[in-house]
């Protein structure tokens, strides 16, 4: 690190379980980041403000008005633009010495393993079901950890999976791959703080995971109720009969 990143990321070097070492792992980090809205935003902005070195974004929408109450990487000059391009630029004023990958496309089939295959850590801030069972597979399929999050109304949810470690469930363990498609914002609104709220515990979880320190998610469900400010978790299992990791199991994969 050079004199410039020493003193940026101080406050961070500063705590014995980050160090010098740690942030050196930081800047080393490919974090694989899929939706840049209301989630991706908050989440990419502190891992890039954080020192990660290499994040790379992925999604297909353009900025809306619409977006701009809770999708804090845009600006009303951007409406109209791609949000990964607009996202780049917002992360590439905040920190400079980020390397950010910007891809205006649903990340999908072999382009989707290959990224996953690349990453050390993927944040799902995706907003429908048949993206986050992809990511999930294709997550199994590399043992790539996996932060997912999801926000609606005053509710939000985070959850780590980590396939092939510890006994780790995966997506696929909570959620049936046939099951009703998630409600999203555009039809049932959001309050704009969850999503910052949710979006900034899955870069917690993220930075956790690269430093290897404290107690991530892994198998668990943790519950956010904005209106109340009640946070609850709950224990999940590994489903034997998964047909993600329980299949990738019985294929050696996992």
């Amino acid at each position: 690190m050079n004199d410039n990143q020493l003193l940026r990321y101080s406050r961070q070097i500063m705590l014995p379980q980050i160090d010098v070492d740690g942030q050196q792992k930081l800047l080393a980090a490919k974090i694989l980041i899929v939706g840049a809205g209301g989630l991706g935003s908050p989440a990419a902005m502190y891992l890039a403000a954080a020192g990660v070195g290499t994040l790379t974004l992925y999604d297909d929408d353009v900025v809306d008005l619409s977006n701009l109450q809770r999708q804090i990487a845009h600006h009303t000059p951007d409406i109209g633009m791609d949000k990964t391009i607009s996202s780049q630029q917002t992360l590439n004023k905040l920190n400079p010495d980020v390397q950010v990958v910007a891809v205006k496309q649903r990340l999908a089939g072999e382009l989707l393993d290959k990224e996953v295959k690349k990453a050390d850590v993927v944040l799902d801030c995706s907003d429908n079901f048949a993206t986050r069972f992809a990511i999930n597979r294709a997550c199994v399929k590399h043992q790539t950890p996996l932060v997912s999050g999801a926000a609606i109304r005053f509710e939000g949810q985070v959850a780590v999976f980590t396939p092939g470690r510890n006994d780790s469930p995966c997506y696929n363990c909570l959620y049936q791959s046939d099951g009703e498609e998630l409600v999203n914002c555009a039809t049932h609104g959001v309050i704009a703080p969850i999503t910052g709220i949710i979006g900034s515990i899955q870069a917690m979880e993220a930075m956790k995971l690269v430093l290897a320190i404290g107690t991530t998610l892994m198998g668990k469900l943790l519950l956010v109720d904005g209106l109340t400010m009640e946070i609850n978790t709950m224990r999940l299992k590994r489903n034997p009969a998964c047909p993600s990791c329980g299949t990738a199991e019985k294929q050696g994969l996992v």
